[in-house]
């Protein structure tokens, strides 16, 4: 996955890439294929391969997709203690010669691992986010448009909450071209719709019986890098250290985000029917699970 994010960033020809991988000549090797696409597809910047982080010091943004994919038949829990050590590693080694880096987390489970990076780096809570929220909600928007015949671009919603099976893809904010798509679709279909969203990983995982997702994940992390270079303070679902908002307190949870030069400039609270505030909550509530577990696991270590 974190080839093709390096492949879409690199395509978008605003800034050079640097790849790193503990395999030695992987990184490289991809990375020197990349460059020589340059010519044909037309973009300029350099990438680098590298199984050392020196080669990124300066960094303005950080993308850290290391760990291991899921397997069929496996949850995002189950790759807790397994990727915890990998992320914490590389979030010191990114902080140590970036400081002031924006931090984007991928590997999953990605609430955990936020908490990881953060407690890794130090970093104030804008400048470590996760990438969930945008991926889940194209997710969402895929099917929507599927089901209704209509263009994914008219279709707009947003997910919230843990990136796992408690997500709240939040139907009371979804449009089609501005009407909205509780009135196009019978509650019952709908409900339909948003469990396969709740599924979407592992409906990937599953049909590719080796490895997981990774297009439309670096197409997600793709957009967000974009917001920030730019500047364009999109207002995105991305995994954010709440403290407060949505009555949430000290836990990475999937929100709606202004995001800007800066990081998360805002988190931005919105009103919620009765049953989605509640579903938000659990969602909250099996991040925290998750959390302590990765407390216990700390402890175990």
């Amino acid at each position: 996955m974190g080839a093709t994010c390096a492949q879409r960033l690199a395509e978008r020809d605003y800034a050079d890439v640097v790849l790193v991988d503990i395999v030695e000549g992987l990184a490289q090797g991809k990375a020197l294929d990349m460059n020589q696409s340059g010519p044909v597809v037309g973009y300029e910047p350099n990438l680098i391969g590298t199984g050392e982080y020196d080669d990124t010091a300066g960094s303005d943004i950080f993308v850290i997709t290391s760990g291991l994919a899921r397997q069929p038949g496996m949850s995002r829990d189950d790759l807790l203690a397994k990727n915890k050590s990998i992320v914490a590693s590389v979030a010191k080694e990114a902080a140590d010669r970036s400081p002031d880096a924006i931090l984007i987390v991928v590997t999953n489970p990605l609430d955990a691992m936020c908490h990881v990076a953060y407690d890794a780096t130090k970093f104030p809570r804008q400048r470590v986010i996760g990438m969930a929220g945008v991926l889940d909600s194209a997710r969402f928007r895929t099917f929507l448009s599927w089901e209704l015949g209509v263009s994914a671009k008219d279709v707009n919603g947003f997910v919230l909450g843990g990136h796992g099976d408690t997500m709240v893809p939040v139907a009371s904010y979804t449009t089609v071209a501005g009407v909205p798509v509780e009135q196009r679709i019978a509650s019952e279909r709908l409900e339909e719709i948003i469990q396969r969203t709740r599924d979407g990983g592992a409906e990937v995982v599953k049909l590719l019986e080796k490895g997981s997702a990774f297009y439309a994940p670096a197409a997600g992390v793709a957009e967000m890098v974009d917001s920030i270079v730019f500047d364009q303070k999109r207002v995105l679902p991305c995994a954010a250290l709440c403290e407060g908002e949505y009555g949430i307190d000290g836990l990475f949870v999937g929100v709606p985000v202004r995001l800007g030069a800066e990081g998360i400039e805002e988190i931005v609270e919105i009103e919620l029917k009765d049953e989605e505030r509640d579903e938000l909550g659990k969602s909250a509530d099996a991040v925290r699970e998750l959390v302590d577990k990765l407390a216990e696991v700390s402890e175990e270590g």
